[in-house]
């Protein structure tokens, strides 16, 4: 194994933050402002960052002039809430960002900003960072603490070979990402295009009639939940001890991702007598979704093929019923401008919350067009979520394989020639 010296973090760069920005400086359109959000979703690969904040360009100019700007190659880290995400600026990025949310790593000296990168996500970069964590209420890293980082460095080479291998599984990850969200974008255009506009197979023999949501195809109805589907909490309020390598899984609101997908990077598993206890109300198989009560509230996934599952706290099932509701049409209706209406309303009465568990989900106005037509659009679009899934695995084990390699490469365990 390799005997890399040791070094101090603030012998390798400069460790700052930004320029203060106030609330009277936000504009609705301009520099992009980030805060620990926006970064945290580029950590975790979001290929939209949802930016609310911009500034002027006036004063992001003058700004970079006297104090400079995050360029090619800096480092951000995530240091109050949520710590640890980290983003390293990629060529045509142009943002600023808020100071204390945000640690800036620059002017690196015989550091490799992307080998930093991967080493804060590494076990030895994570024990590092908690060294630097101070706060009860709410943990923050300080820059003080920041810069006594102990770190184990190889050559410069070594770290930038060691960045290449591991980069390779991040850009198969990002491409099977932009294959998703083409994937997402197909199976959406095809449901709004059916049953929002009313553009389906035969739709010119069916002329328009009045309904609670407007005006329908002859021949549809506007339904309940509670009529066309199972919709079930979970009613558990003490969290069951986790078991490894325990009979069952539990889902947990980190397991469901974007766009209806299940995340099952982490799983929380119990022991067979405590995954009895919380499927005695309903076990999660395929087709099956669920729908987050906090957090996130309202994000949805749908439980893939080969996936069984127990409903975790603070989410709700809903379980097609055959015949009246088909679990693709379920999924796409979850994920529609229907359902974010239908919630707008009830958030505008301040309901929100109530809107999203069973007492709001089973009376969502549903659009139910004749069965026949949900299993042609199943037959059209089933397809295509059998794909994204397909993906996401892929994705998933691309990231497992990097995380394993990940701590024998930076620990010089697996030996590295540079090129």
């Amino acid at each position: 194994m390799a005997a890399w010296p040791t070094k101090r973090m603030d012998d390798l760069c400069e460790i700052t933050s930004s320029k203060r920005i106030f609330a009277a400086d936000y504009v609705s359109e301009g520099v992009p402002f980030y805060r620990g959000r926006e970064i945290t979703e580029k950590y975790k690969g979001n290929l939209d960052v949802s930016t609310e904040l911009f500034i002027t360009e006036e004063k992001f100019a003058a700004i970079e002039r006297k104090f400079g700007a995050p360029i090619l190659g800096d480092l951000l880290l995530t240091s109050v809430g949520t710590l640890g995400s980290v983003y390293v600026v990629k060529a045509g990025d142009r943002f600023y960002f808020k100071d204390g949310n945000l640690t800036w790593f620059r002017n690196f000296k015989g550091l490799d900003s992307n080998f930093l990168y991967y080493w804060i996500g590494s076990p030895q970069g994570k024990a590092e960072l908690q060294k630097c964590t101070i706060g009860s209420s709410q943990s923050a890293f300080t820059i003080v603490l920041l810069k006594g980082i102990e770190i184990e460095l190889p050559p410069v080479p070594v770290q930038q070979r060691i960045a290449v291998i591991l980069s390779a599984y991040d850009e198969l990850i990002e491409n099977s990402q932009r294959r998703i969200k083409i994937l997402e974008s197909m199976a959406r255009g095809l449901y709004r295009e059916w049953f929002v506009h009313f553009r389906f197979p035969g739709h010119e023999n069916h002329p328009r009639v009045a309904s609670a949501l407007g005006a329908i195809p002859e021949g549809w109805a506007v339904k309940e939940m509670q009529e066309i589907a199972d919709v079930i909490d979970c009613l558990h309020s003490k969290k069951p001890a986790e078991c490894e390598g325990g009979h069952g899984i539990l889902l947990q609101l980190n397991n469901i991702g974007e766009g209806g997908k299940l995340d099952m990077r982490e799983q929380f598993r119990v022991s067979a007598e405590d995954y009895r206890l919380w499927i005695s109300r309903i076990e999660l198989r395929f087709g099956d979704c669920v729908v987050t009560n906090v957090g996130r509230v309202g994000a949805v996934a749908q439980i893939p093929e080969g996936v069984v599952a127990a409903p975790g706290r603070n989410m709700t099932a809903i379980r097609a019923r055959t015949g009246k509701l088909t679990p693709t049409y379920l999924i796409e209706y979850l994920l529609s401008p229907h359902m974010t209406s239908e919630v707008a309303k009830r958030k505008d009465l301040g309901t929100i919350m109530d809107s999203l568990n069973v007492k709001g989900i089973i009376r969502l106005q549903v659009p139910c067009p004749p069965y026949e037509v949900m299993q042609r659009f199943d037959e059209a679009v089933r397809p295509i979520r059998r794909r994204i899934e397909l993906l996401v695995q892929q994705i998933q084990n691309l990231r497992r394989t990097r995380d394993l390699l990940l701590p024998r490469l930076l620990s010089g365990q697996i030996e590295v020639e540079a090129t």
